[in-house]
């Protein structure tokens, strides 16, 4: 919700916010109009936000592995991927909603074999709560909602005529919302989460999960060879009970004693391993298995900022109430100049001549080289035209504060947007300037460089595994 909201902010939509009125709920924007105002914005938010792109963009560099051959690999992939347009749109996204998530694969796409990169919407990403560390290297559980047509379901799940068919049970449409609200329900939901159950459009939604497991698993140290290596429970016996018998048998044919028989020790222990699933929304298993790549990790890489205690407030979060207060301003400045009195005409009724009416006078009242007779009375007044300046109350002021305020609050100076200081046009000093501006967004940009690198080391480990 937080990042919809901020996305709303980013892009005008600034009046949506609800809020009850006389028990009722409605946006900020029905208020106003309900009010015979017109709700009015000026969109800072989106001018900030392209500003700081642009900066990340004049500053970008390539992180180049020392390998030669690593290092033109990389840049082919980088081309490849649209590398520098991908990470400008996932700042983007870094600066609305605080998270940034890519995924790696590798695999075939328009006739080329190579390792790709494809951003992930936070919306359709979901990790576990119970993460804290920055890095992300405590995180057991993540995953991602996929919408894909029931064609490339069949292609990607699909191994026979018989899976073709159990993908159609599990996806039928006559039935489906009954059986949203059941596995809802199974959950120990009362109302389902729409959003979760129900994809996009005609589409079929597929849960995919990856999650660190516990497994049983035993370090051997193999006295022979000197050599220390794990064995999982399951090839135990195969890889370590079976060999001390041969071992032990040799000994005993050779005249051997047992005490002299270097034999593999093993000692039992807890080990982590990712699996993966791709479920169906109903918790149907549609592929299951072990990570492909060489490292045993997940394909997923994330940045979220500034993640404290398990907590995201992203850049543009801070800026909200300034632009709320702006656009507060400007709807009710608007609101003062179109209520004040602007050349209204007041007519005495005694002085309007006979056979005219109210029109006919306002008329020629408004008549280039208009003239209207006029027979005073006694006591009558003239007509006289009125215009009133009611709209210096100080909210020109309060505006040019709040102006301020948005470049405090975000750091990006007016040097940033381009903008000199009258008073100065020491090229040099602007360079200074600037350069001490960029500091209050050093830590976000780079936080987000943090990101760039742990992608390309990922780049480079499927280049290791699948290209080398």
């Amino acid at each position: 919700m937080q990042r919809d909201r901020c996305k709303r902010y980013t892009f005008g939509d600034q009046w949506h916010d609800r809020i009850r009125v006389d028990g009722q709920w409605m946006t900020e924007e029905d208020y106003i109009r309900q009010q015979g105002n017109e709700p009015l914005k000026n969109n800072l938010i989106r001018r900030l936000v392209r500003n700081v792109v642009g900066l990340y963009r004049s500053q970008q560099s390539e992180n180049h592995p020392t390998d030669e051959a690593a290092q033109r690999w990389l840049a082919q992939n980088r081309l490849l991927n649209r590398s520098q347009e991908l990470e400008a749109r996932a700042l983007e996204e870094f600066l609305i909603s605080g998270l940034a998530v890519m995924r790696k694969s590798f695999g075939c796409r328009q006739g080329i074999t190579d390792c790709w990169t494809d951003l992930v919407a936070p919306g359709s990403f979901f990790v576990d709560n119970r993460m804290r560390d920055p890095r992300g290297w405590d995180v057991s559980c993540l995953g991602e909602l996929h919408d894909l047509p029931f064609a490339v379901l069949c292609r990607h799940f699909a191994r026979s005529a018989g899976d073709v068919k159990r993908l159609q049970r599990i996806y039928a449409a006559h039935d489906y919302d009954d059986r949203v609200v059941e596995a809802a329900r199974a959950f120990g939901q009362y109302q389902p989460m729409a959003d979760f159950f129900r994809p996009q459009g005609n589409l079929c939604r597929v849960i995919e999960v990856w999650r660190l497991e516990q497994h049983d698993r035993y370090l051997c140290h193999d006295t022979a060879a000197g050599e220390l290596f794990w064995v999982e429970a399951a090839d135990y016996d195969q890889m370590v009970r079976v060999e001390n018998e041969r071992r032990l048998n040799r000994a005993r044919r050779h005249g051997r004693k047992k005490d002299e028989v270097p034999l593999i020790k093993a000692q039992w222990d807890i080990g982590e391993q990712w699996h993966y699933y791709f479920l169906s929304p109903f918790g149907d298993v549609l592929s299951q298995g072990i990570p492909p790549f060489a490292d045993g990790g997940h394909p997923y890489v994330f940045k979220a900022y500034p993640f404290i205690d398990g907590e995201i407030h992203s850049f543009v979060a801070d800026l909200i109430d300034q632009q709320r207060y702006t656009n507060r301003l400007i709807t009710l400045y608007d609101w003062i100049m179109r209520s004040s009195a602007k050349g209204v005409l007041l007519v005495p009724e005694e002085s309007i001549p006979d056979g005219y009416s109210l029109a006919d006078f306002a008329d020629e009242w408004a008549r280039f080289n208009g003239v209207i007779a006029v027979r005073t009375k006694n006591g009558a007044q003239m007509p006289q035209q009125v215009s009133m300046n009611a709209t210096n109350v100080g909210i020109k002021d309060l505006l040019q504060t709040q102006l301020d305020f948005f470049e405090d609050i975000s750091g990006v100076a007016g040097v940033l947007q381009g903008k000199r200081d009258s008073n100065s046009n020491n090229a040099s000093l602007f360079a200074y300037q600037t350069n001490n501006a960029t500091l209050s967004l050093l830590d976000i940009l780079e936080s987000f460089r943090s990101f760039v690198a742990e992608s390309t080391l990922k780049d480079l480990r499927l280049h290791g595994q699948y290209m080398a």
